[in-house]
């Protein structure tokens, strides 16, 4: 689909239990100069209470033929023309809006094809050995436990920074939720389409539904469901800290450690790819690397690598870096800006904006020196390749390394390596040339979904 096929604005309803839902007035969704090119059916608190109402009635979707069915989902949503609109013209409105390379959204619809086929495998990966699926085994004696659902509902407050956001929820409705998905004005063709791909492929609409509203109403959601996922910064995650029923995704800080016995130059391209890769908008890009000893050649080396890469529209297939409307990109500048005050510029000290004269523009890729490994700016993480270098040294302990998504480690010191499996704060640990993006279905991301959806409960006496 080029931009002269985006004559008329696509038209996203709702998709509730009773089916679409389209309202008089709906949200406009601009692309990334500003142009309208879709029309979202926004829906209010009392449809919500009502679709969850309905998805509370409803039962699981049955196990029995569940794969076939999630396999039947996956081929639409890779090669199907779902709600109008076919896989490139998804592809390309996904691109436009979100500012996101149109490779990185084709290489998404194909890795969101392949979770949807392994949803309830994943979801088993997850499963206590000590427990049993859904009913009670008397082949087990008098006493087991079974893997029980912690509620009925599970709310969805998506984020529109990647495609990929999309596939955790999945292994929910694998487990027996019924799923409510709010999807992000921003990028909400994502969700549409694979929603509208579960439907066609045999899911209940009264067990899946889409539901777009503003931000006051997404908490009448939230508040109306036994679980929920919200994504958002540090703020969305302070707000639902100690509501034990919600979890939220916040910034991912994640980074990557080097060690005196390693010589980084060796592994260059995954350092480089771990940053860049994904347009460098995904939480599991790194944005600060720590080196034990001078940091100085490996961030000059790291700004000549990304210092080549070409600043184009997200629709170009030579695009690798993300773009925005050119205000919001002035506006993460000023805010770089006054964050990476007295840090040492190797690439991006004169700005980051590439004005593409359209009123959008590409965020262009930034590395900055600071003087030590407590430096604040380590726990910065903005929408685009923006990475932070650092000294770091045995004195200086695990203590920076905290609170990491994922952690790359290039090191040989294997007693190192099981100290940071072992840090409770540090969600994954990949040792060696593993660029911090790789996820595999059935890996679990950020702790396994089913620990937040599932518990072991004790039977006794049913047969």
């Amino acid at each position: 689909m080029a931009p002269a096929d985006v004559a008329e604005p696509v038209y996203l309803d709702a998709l509730g239990p009773r089916g679409p839902y389209r309202t008089r007035v709906p949200d406009t969704v601009t692309d990334v100069s500003g142009a309208e090119v879709a029309r979202l059916s926004l829906v209010p608190p009392v449809y919500v209470d009502r679709a969850l109402a309905a998805l509370r009635k409803a039962g699981p979707v049955p196990a029995d033929g569940l794969d076939a069915l999630l396999a039947a989902a996956a081929e639409e949503f890779a090669t199907g023309t779902v709600g109008g609109l076919g896989v490139r013209e998804y592809e390309y409105l996904v691109s436009r809006t979100s500012g996101t390379p149109l490779t990185v959204v084709r290489d998404a619809t194909r890795g969101t094809a392949r979770f949807v086929a392994r949803a309830r495998a994943s979801a088993e990966q997850g499963r206590p050995r000590g427990t049993v699926r859904d009913r009670p085994d008397p082949s087990l004696g008098a006493g087991h436990a079974v893997w029980a659902r912690r509620g009925e509902v599970f709310a969805v407050n998506a984020s529109g920074n990647h495609p990929g956001v999309h596939r955790l929820w999945l292994e929910a409705l694998a487990l027996g939720y019924r799923v409510a998905v709010r999807p992000s004005r921003r990028e909400p063709f994502t969700p549409h389409r694979l929603v509208g791909a579960l439907h066609r492929a045999g899911v209940g609409q009264d067990r899946l539904a889409l539901l777009p509203t503003d931000h006051r109403t997404a908490r009448t959601l939230i508040r109306g469901a036994d679980r929920a996922v919200v994504y958002g910064g540090d703020d969305v995650v302070a707000e639902y800290a100690h509501d034990a029923r919600v979890l939220p995704q916040g910034p991912g800080r994640t980074k990557i450690l080097v060690t005196a016995d390693t010589d980084w130059r060796e592994h260059l391209d995954t350092i480089v790819a771990s940053v860049a890769d994904e347009a460098g908008t995904a939480c599991v890009n790194a944005t600060a690397v720590l080196v034990e000893g001078d940091p100085a050649p490996l961030a000059e080396a790291l700004a000549a690598r990304l210092s080549r890469l070409p600043g184009l529209p997200p629709q170009d297939t030579r695009a690798v870096l993300p773009v925005c409307p050119l205000d919001r990109a002035l506006a993460v500048d000023s805010y770089l800006r006054s964050v990476a005050a007295g840090t040492r510029p190797w690439l991006g000290g004169d700005g980051v904006v590439d004005d593409l004269g359209d009123g959008s523009a590409v965020l262009r890729p930034t590395v900055h020196q600071v003087a030590d490994a407590g430096a604040p700016q380590l726990g910065t993480e903005l929408p685009f390749p923006c990475v932070w270098v650092a000294p770091w040294s045995r004195t200086d302990g695990i203590a920076p390394l905290r609170g990491t998504l994922v952690l790359s480690v290039l090191s040989r010191d294997r007693a190192l390596l099981d100290t940071l499996v072992a840090e409770p704060s540090i969600a994954n640990v990949y040792a060696g040339d593993h660029p911090t993006y790789w996820m595999a279905p059935g890996v679990p991301h950020d702790g396994y979904l089913s620990d937040f959806l599932m518990r072991g409960k004790a039977v006794v006496g049913i047969e």
